[in-house]
C-alpha cells in the first residue's frame, strides 16, 4: 500500500488536471467515454454536478500532488449501489496507485455512503485492472460482447461487482 494517499472532493481548480487526462488517449482508451472534452465543457459538467447527489467525485493525491481521479456514479440510494470509475495520470501509472485508490474508494462507498454493492465496467484486455479488481474481491458478473470501440476494433467488457459482505476491510 502506498503511503499518504488520500481522496478529496473534486474542485474547480482540478479541471485542468482532469482535462489533461481526458485528452490523453492512453487514459481514455479505458474510460469508455468520448475523449478530448474541452475545458469549457468540463467546466459546465462540473457546475452541473454540484447539486447532483448521485455522483461523488474525488481527486487522488499524495503530498499535495494530484495522482488521479476516482468516482462513484449513478448512486442508487434505494438499492444502495453505485458504479466505480478511476483514472490515473499517465506519469503515475504502474506505481500501485490504482489498487490503493480503488481500495480507498470502495471503503468510502461502503462506510460513508452506506452502499451494499459497487460495480464497474472494464475492458477485457486491461489485464492489470482486472487483476487489481479481482484481488480486492470484485467478481466477473458477465461479459458485454464487442461493447467498446478502441483503436479501430471492438472489445468485450467485463461487468464486475463487489458486495459489501464479501469485502475484507483494511486488506
Amino acid at each position: 500500500m502506498t503511503k499518504n494517499l488520500h481522496l478529496r472532493p473534486l474542485e474547480k481548480s482540478d479541471l485542468e488536471f482532469m482535462h489533461n487526462m481526458r485528452v490523453n488517449s492512453d487514459v481514455m482508451d479505458y474510460w469508455f467515454e468520448e475523449p478530448y472534452t474541452t475545458l469549457e465543457k468540463m467546466n459546465t459538467m462540473y457546475e452541473n454536478s454540484q447539486d447532483n447527489d448521485s455522483h461523488r467525485q474525488f481527486i487522488l493525491y499524495q503530498n499535495d500532488e494530484r495522482i488521479g481521479y476516482v468516482g462513484l456514479f449513478d448512486i442508487e440510494t434505494r438499492h444502495r449501489n453505485a458504479e466505480f470509475g478511476i483514472m490515473i495520470a499517465p506519469e503515475h501509472q504502474g506505481k500501485g496507485y490504482a489498487a490503493d485508490a480503488t481500495r480507498l474508494t470502495v471503503e468510502y462507498g461502503f462506510n460513508k455512503v452506506n452502499l451494499r454493492k459497487l460495480y464497474l465496467y472494464v475492458d477485457e484486455v486491461n489485464e492489470k485492472a482486472v487483476h487489481i479488481y479481482k484481488k480486492l474481491g470484485f467478481q466477473v458478473d458477465g461479459t458485454l460482447r464487442e461493447h467498446y470501440f478502441v483503436n479501430g476494433e471492438y472489445h468485450d467488457a467485463y461487468v464486475m461487482s463487489l458486495l459489501r459482505k464479501d469485502y475484507t476491510f483494511g486488506q
